[in-house]
């Protein structure tokens, strides 16, 4: 309970030292200190910058939230993203909300995509790949298979989470984002929306569709 109100004060005030702490919680500064040092070791809060009274004095440390303690706030984005697409399914004939969700992965593959050069390696291409979908959550590694045929990519971090069960169009938007990102076609042979671990995507080593139009990749939908 003490760590839940530690965790609400630091959330309403971004940063707090010890002292603040203990007065909210009319605790002793001690007994904080136990606490912030579960919840630090727990990576729920950091020391942020050390704060000065005036030009003297001893330094103070400031706690504040790490970006997993986010986990421990409600939101309603999940709820509000649902409902946004149930409107859109209702308004939209099928085909129209399928190339929708298609333009939106070609949108957001244009910022890597115009940089893949033809030429690159495959174990160039998928690590910037990885590199960029682990920048958005995705939590993203790749594999070379056996055969040396094909490589796999995982992704063990779905950012649609709560949504996707319910809107496969997403599940289908991130396979185009996976052909678009990597200039290759792919299939998904495991998702998390079907109770898998990662969603794993297989792409051939062959036919490269940069090679279509140089060193960009373009769709038409």
């Amino acid at each position: 309970m003490v760590r839940k109100r530690i965790l609400d004060i630091l959330k309403r005030r971004k940063q707090a030292t010890v002292e603040e702490l203990a007065r909210q919680l009319d605790m002793a500064p001690v007994s904080v200190r136990y606490h912030l040092d579960i919840l630090q070791g727990e990576n729920l809060i950091e020391v942020g910058k050390i704060q000065r009274e005036g030009s003297v004095g001893r330094p103070k440390q400031v706690y504040m939230l790490t970006g997993e303690a986010a986990d421990y706030f409600p939101d309603n984005f999940a709820g509000l993203t649902s409902g946004l697409l149930r409107q859109m399914k209702s308004l939209l004939p099928a085909e129209q909300v399928q190339s929708a969700f298609c333009c939106l992965a070609q949108e957001m593959s244009r910022e890597l995509i115009g940089g893949l050069a033809v030429n690159e390696s495959l174990s160039q291409r998928m690590g910037r790949v990885v590199d960029f979908l682990n920048e958005r959550g995705y939590f993203a590694r790749w594999e070379e298979e056996a055969s040396g045929q094909s490589a796999l990519l995982h992704t063990s971090n779905c950012p649609y989470a709560g949504v996707a069960e319910q809107h496969r169009e997403l599940c289908a938007m991130d396979l185009e984002l996976m052909q678009n990102l990597t200039g290759k076609p792919c299939e998904r042979v495991f998702s998390l929306a079907e109770k898998g671990n990662a969603c794993t995507y297989r792409f051939l080593q062959g036919e490269d569709m940069l090679e279509r139009v140089g060193s960009k990749i373009e769709f038409s939908y």
